[in-house]
This record gives C-alpha cells, sequence and structure tokens, in this order.
C-alpha cells in the first residue's frame, strides 16, 4: 500500500496545521523502515518546543513523528 504524507517538521507546519484543524497522526521510528503508528491523532491543539497536544494527550517534540495525509 502507498501512502502520501507529509511530516510536521517546523514550528510554522504545526501551526498551519493547527489552524487548519487538519487530523496529525503520530508515528514512533522502531528502526529501519519500520514504524508504529501510536495515535490516529486529530488537530493539533498546543505545541511548545518539548511537546505536541493532540486529541488532549500530549506527545514529546524528540520521540515521535506527526505527519498529516496528502
Amino acid at each position: 500500500m502507498n501512502h502520501t504524507y507529509k511530516v510536521l517538521k517546523s514550528d510554522i507546519e504545526r501551526f498551519t496545521a493547527a489552524l487548519s484543524q487538519v487530523r496529525v497522526y503520530v508515528v514512533q521510528s522502531l528502526g529501519e523502515d519500520l514504524i508504529d503508528i501510536v495515535d490516529y491523532g486529530g488537530a493539533v491543539e498546543k505545541f511548545s518546543p518539548e511537546s505536541v497536544k493532540i486529541s488532549g494527550k500530549y506527545y514529546m517534540r524528540g520521540q515521535f513523528e506527526f505527519r498529516v495525509s496528502m
């Protein structure tokens, strides 16, 4: 299955996602080409230099990747 997505890397990308209320999902890398979708998420509610709040839960920016479907 081929799935197109965009990784939210910068604060402006997270801010844009928050304003547009797009569904953001949370992914954790398990190694080479393996990932675990931690949460199918929702809209970005809040973010700081350390974390991102999605659907009432906080995720550490250094441990997770935040993606939106294209």
